[in-house]
């Protein structure tokens, strides 16, 4: 079974194309033609079935190409035996690397159709030479199983299982582990709430305003804030996004929780040895510009540093006045 129904057409300048509107002779596909021989046959027949894959544009050119599948049978080439289950395999994946992070927009927006699909395994084939890709897939959890024999090679077999807790933010993601957790509430103002989240843009919103930049296609988000409470939060504790009124109406209902993030550090300002070390941290992370964040660090105004976890972006946001009437 094809994934089609698999949500918006576009989230946040990520547009689920059909693949006849696509030119397959773009350059960006000459590498996977140099992968997979029978590349151009398998395109143009999945065009035909008007199947469609996750794009990501930038001045007219392809970045980005994403095509998933859901699958409920074994495939005998890959060593040793799949069990049979129902999986989503990532069957092609493919970003041109410019130092945007992208790669990590694309692998949170797998996770988020796994989820939204009840899917508990993942699966990839990729060859060993792809070491940029493999990292990246090996960073949030996917591990090598095996091997598939193909006429192209030999390809490793890579799974992200998300019933395998390993009981770490970052191999576990975009598990959110509740239990024993604090839970706080984190208000961002609304001219940096969708810059920074992407995911979570809200309908009234023109996907204009997210840009191909680190802090935003970042699965890791930087965040400053100079709120003394926040010395009391803990690696592992739960933040509610919450987008904080735009003037637009009452804040019972332009007020809305957006997302989920997990803490993986709390730091000061102080703990930074020197200028270049803070801006190493948090510049391809945060909102900021680099000019805002070196007059932080030299005012000490937002003493708190907190990393975080994005895990999920809420498709029923939760209203000022639900929190108030619970």
């Amino acid at each position: 079974m094809i994934l089609e129904n698999i949500g918006d057409n576009t989230l946040a300048n990520i547009s689920l194309k059909y693949l006849k509107e696509i030119d397959l002779k773009d350059n960006f596909f000459n590498s996977l033609r140099e992968d997979y021989k029978e590349f151009d046959n398998w395109f143009l027949r999945k065009a035909t079935e008007d199947k469609r894959a996750f794009t990501f544009y930038e001045n007219h050119n392809l970045i980005a190409f994403l095509s998933l599948k859901i699958e409920e049978e074994i495939d005998d080439n890959i060593k040793p035996n799949m069990k049979l289950k129902k999986r989503l395999k990532v069957s092609t994946f493919k970003i041109i690397p410019h130092r945007t992070k992208l790669g990590e927009r694309f692998v949170k927006r797998i996770f988020d159709i796994a989820i939204k699909c009840q899917i508990d395994e993942i699966y990839v084939t990729i060859f060993s030479k792809h070491e940029g890709l493999l990292n990246l897939l090996k960073t949030f959890g996917f591990y090598e199983y095996g091997t598939k024999d193909t006429k192209n090679g030999v390809e490793l077999v890579l799974i992200k299982d998300f019933l395998n807790i390993k009981n770490n933010i970052i191999l576990d993601y975009p598990i959110v582990n509740t239990k024993n957790k604090g839970i706080y509430c984190l208000s961002i103002y609304p001219k940096f709430h969708t810059r920074l989240f992407s995911d979570s843009i809200l309908k009234n919103e023109s996907v204009d305003i997210v840009k191909d930049f680190s802090h935003t296609n970042s699965i890791h988000k930087i965040y400053l804030s100079g709120i003394n409470d926040v010395a009391n939060l803990r690696r592992e504790d739960i933040l509610l996004i919450y987008r904080t009124n735009d003037g637009k109406g009452v804040a019972r209902f332009r007020s809305v929780i957006t997302s989920v993030c997990v803490i993986e550090e709390i730091l000061n300002i102080s703990n930074f040895k020197d200028i270049d070390s803070f801006l190493n941290y948090c510049e391809p992370h945060s909102i900021f510009t680099k000019e805002e964040l070196i007059s932080f660090y030299t005012k000490k105004r937002y003493p708190f540093v907190i990393k975080m976890t994005y895990n999920i972006a809420l498709t029923k946001r939760v209203t000022n006045g639900t929190l108030i009437d619970l």
